[in-house]
């Protein structure tokens, strides 16, 4: 189901025809932290990967079914929330060497543009801050469908990944390995499991 059109598109095409399943998704929807995931894999000493979450977080995603480049999304996420299941590890990272989660406590995401890759594949670009930094960041989604839950919830669901490089966002800090090599790589995957409410429309 595209939800995103191709925003590169000529101008010139044809307009097509809407998608009613399509148009009946639009609205304003919350993003559930109970049932959603912002996550992050980096490689360990050379030779493995740790894998963290941050617990903490909320957004809101605002989809046009009828013109879907008209969507957007926006996160905040918590640093201090940060768990790769080893405590003295996540107090480093929320240190000044890594993330400086007190005097930066927020991490967020706001979308610019989106575009259709084919299929149920889309890129979401957008704005990525860490602590005083603020760079461009493009996001590839698989959109995983909709459905009313048991409790007459919509939702929609996303699945995505990115890849960063930890040092442009100036998070620099890293040992050296005897063998050679760093202790942590400066490459990082980010991955984002969503599922998103969608409001209740206006009362008649």
């Amino acid at each position: 189901m595209a939800l995103f059109k191709n925003t590169t598109a000529p101008a010139a095409t044809a307009t097509l025809e809407v998608d009613p399943a399509l148009a009946a998704l639009t609205g304003d929807y919350t993003i559930d932290p109970a049932h959603s995931s912002i996550g992050f894999t980096v490689r360990h000493a050379m030779v493995t990967n740790v894998r963290g979450t941050f617990a903490d977080h909320e957004g809101t995603l605002s989809l046009d079914g009828s013109d879907p480049s008209r969507s957007a999304a926006a996160i905040d996420v918590k640093i201090a929330s940060i768990d790769t299941g080893m405590s003295d590890r996540d107090g480093h990272l929320r240190s000044a060497d890594f993330f400086d989660a007190e005097q930066f406590p927020l991490m967020t995401f706001r979308s610019t543009t989106a575009e259709q890759l084919g299929g149920d594949a889309y890129r979401i670009t957008g704005d990525l801050t860490i602590k005083d930094v603020t760079r461009p960041l493009s996001i590839d989604l698989d959109f995983n469908g909709s459905a009313t839950d048991v409790y007459g919830n919509e939702r929609v669901g996303f699945e995505g990944t990115a890849e960063i490089l930890r040092s442009d966002w100036g998070l620099t800090w890293n040992a050296a390995l005897e063998t050679g090599g760093v202790m942590v790589s400066d490459k990082v995957r980010l991955n984002f499991d969503i599922s998103a409410i969608k409001a209740a429309g206006p009362q008649a």
